[in-house]
């Protein structure tokens, strides 16, 4: 099976198992509840037999536990940071070593999107940073990403540096300057070399609207 038709297959699954979620929420009798949580067991066994993450269907329940309220995807946030010679700061992570992403991870509750990606690029780098503006709003489902549990968008800033020196801390293990012509290997579960040449394009040639799907 072709990498595009199992994305968009794992995908559709996970609208099915928002969907049994939904319905599990507001079933107005036992019966439509019952028929909603088999929805949802069909839907994890599928999911389970369609990904290649060897996660468990006890996992994946875990996952997907009942919901109290409306399901949203989830959010996360990406920088993008330019050295005077439009060289991209990135960020090797202990839990994927030898691949690379540029600074970010999950939004934070009780934090805007600007305050978590000012806190991840100081963590992650030691510097202190400026959110510029944003560079693009991406949804995961559009591109060939490594399949996850989770429904993410993306936010992705362009950062310029304060002050501050580059620094590893607990979970990262190298932070350094890449050109975008030699790129290395990828945290494809974070970021995707397309994506980085199309923020990179946006940003060395200013262009202003943000790009979003």
């Amino acid at each position: 099976m072709e990498n595009k038709t199992l994305l968009e297959l794992i995908n559709l699954v996970k609208r099915n198992l928002t969907l049994s979620d939904l319905g599990i929420l507001y079933a107005h009798n036992g019966y439509d509840d019952e028929r909603y949580r088999e929805l949802k067991e069909i839907n994890l066994r599928i999911l389970d037999i369609l990904t290649d993450e060897n996660i468990s269907l006890e996992k994946l329940h875990n996952f997907y536990l009942p919901i109290k309220e409306y399901p949203t995807p989830k959010v996360e946030v990406r920088g993008l940071l330019l050295n005077e010679n439009d060289e991209i700061l990135m960020v090797e992570e202990k839990l994927d070593p030898g691949k690379w992403s540029i600074p970010g991870g999950w939004c934070d509750i009780g934090f805007s999107p600007k305050e978590v990606m000012v806190k991840e690029m100081k963590e992650e780098t030691g510097l202190d940073v400026e959110v510029v503006r944003v560079l693009a709003i991406l949804d995961k489902k559009f591109y060939n990403h490594p399949s996850e549990p989770f429904y993410t968008y993306k936010i992705v800033f362009l950062c310029k540096k304060l002050e501050g020196n580059l620094k590893t801390t607990f979970d990262i293990t190298n932070v350094k300057y890449f050109n975008i012509n030699s790129l290395p290997p990828l945290s494809t579960a974070r970021i995707l070399e397309e994506q980085i040449k199309m923020l990179f394009d946006r940003a060395t040639n200013n262009i202003i609207e943000t790009y979003c799907e």
